[in-house]
């Protein structure tokens, strides 16, 4: 949620910034501040009608002391005529905060000034490429294919047991989820990030708190009687461990890493971008999170960038980083870069991974802040990304690395495996 202190004091780069995602905002930014002002003028009246009912109080102890009755119960009728004022001009000011709240809620994140502009993924922007495509002898099957033919994952059970887009993996092919989750964790780890295991099931503060709620519940899970909702990744559980925190500054960069199951309805999704391991309900994936000094968060968000690439390289994958233009960003996001995976049997780039900056759009929901050396409180940075989510991974390593005598697995994962070859 953008801070309403910025915008005022940033009206003009507020709409530049929100320009970039086709919005012209200029209307509701001076609504922003027109109630901004309508907040604090109530404020005022309010804390100056408090003020005059504390000088009568001890006006009122003053006369009772002297002896003077009468005058002291004329002033008694007085501060209860202002105690009944000052509750109308509290539930006046109440209602302007939500009214602004709510209002603020409506605008997304401002995109940093480094975002391409554009209104859709064929405008972002293509920021580096990585390797060349594997070369086949015959035309190279889809993942879906060869996990029947090698019997590693077996979607019609999962529908059998759940519904389409929980598929169950099976042998080798769970075997490679285990893999690529440990392996993913420990190079996490080796870059010094912490792991966590958090829950996988969140209230409504901490769906809030990272940008989830209100207006996205359609694309949680939600379990009804406990109010709680299955995350759709462990950015959630994880940031929000910091939820009304105060750090200091020689805390930060906070760096903490952590698998999860995630759970995702993907409400509308249909056709062939959804077939195999394209689009799931139910999938396995890493996620690294950093909470950051806003002076420095723009450096690490190329750090974590990096990293997932190094990731991309280890498992010899070729590769694209994109940077999202305005009109392809998600919500809370102020800059985006996407990693995706060619797949030469499905002819198309995958995504793979997704490295946001969020600047205080997270924080300032979180109310999590860090106290400056001087004393001054501020909000902080939050930065995520996915390291990585494992089925398109899985999808492309199948497709990739199939041979006439099997499937060849990268050799960083022959430790994890146990073996080296599906067959």
């Amino acid at each position: 949620m953008l801070q309403t202190a910025w915008i005022r004091e940033n009206k003009e780069e507020a709409i530049q910034r929100l320009a970039i995602r086709n919005i012209e905002a200029g209307e509701i930014i001076e609504r922003v501040i027109q109630m901004d002002d309508s907040r604090k003028n109530k404020q005022l009246e309010l804390d100056n009608l408090l003020a005059e009912g504390n000088i009568l109080s001890k006006e009122i102890g003053r006369l009772f002391q002297s002896g003077k009755k009468s005058e002291a119960d004329q002033l008694k009728n007085k501060t209860l005529e202002i105690k009944e004022l000052s509750k109308q001009f509290e539930e006046e000011l109440h209602h302007i905060e939500n009214g602004l709240k709510d209002l603020l809620l409506t605008l997304p994140n401002a995109p940093s000034l480094k975002v391409p502009k554009g209104k859709t993924p064929e405008e972002n922007e293509i920021v580096a490429l990585h390797g060349k495509p594997p070369v086949f002898e015959n035309q190279p099957l889809p993942h879906w294919e060869l996990a029947k033919k090698y019997d590693l994952i077996d979607f019609e059970l999962g529908v059998k047991i759940t519904g389409a887009g929980f598929p169950v993996y099976k042998g080798k092919g769970a075997r490679l989820q285990r893999a690529l989750i440990n392996f993913f964790l420990d190079q996490a780890i080796r870059q010094g990030y912490t792991e966590i295991q958090p829950p996988i099931l969140i209230n409504e503060d901490s769906a809030f708190g990272t940008g989830q709620l209100p207006d996205k519940e359609g694309q949680m899970y939600h379990a009804r009687d406990d109010n709680f909702y299955l995350i759709p990744t462990a950015e959630v559980p994880i940031t929000n461990i910091y939820r009304d925190v105060i750090l200091k500054e020689s805390d930060l960069p906070i760096k903490n890493v952590g698998y999860t199951p995630c759970f995702r309805r993907e409400a509308g999704s249909y056709g062939k971008d959804v077939r195999g391991l394209n689009r799931l309900h139910q999938f396995d994936k890493v996620e690294i999170v950093q909470i950051s000094h806003p002076d420095t968060s723009y450096e690490v968000l190329e750090e974590m960038r990096h990293y997932v690439c190094s990731l991309l390289e280890k498992l010899g994958l070729q590769f694209r980083v994109l940077k999202l233009c305005g009109g392809d960003m998600g919500f809370t996001s102020a800059l985006t870069y996407d990693m995706e995976v060619y797949s030469a049997a499905q002819e198309k780039w995958l995504e793979v991974s997704s490295v946001s900056n969020f600047e205080t759009f997270q924080s300032n929901r979180l109310k999590l802040r860090f106290k400056e050396n001087q004393g001054k409180t501020s909000l902080v940075h939050t930065l995520n990304g996915s390291a990585l989510a494992l089925p398109r991974i899985v999808a492309s390593l199948l497709e990739n690395n199939q041979t006439a005598k099997g499937i060849v697995m990268p050799e960083v994962l022959i430790p994890y495996l146990g073996f080296e070859i599906i067959d």
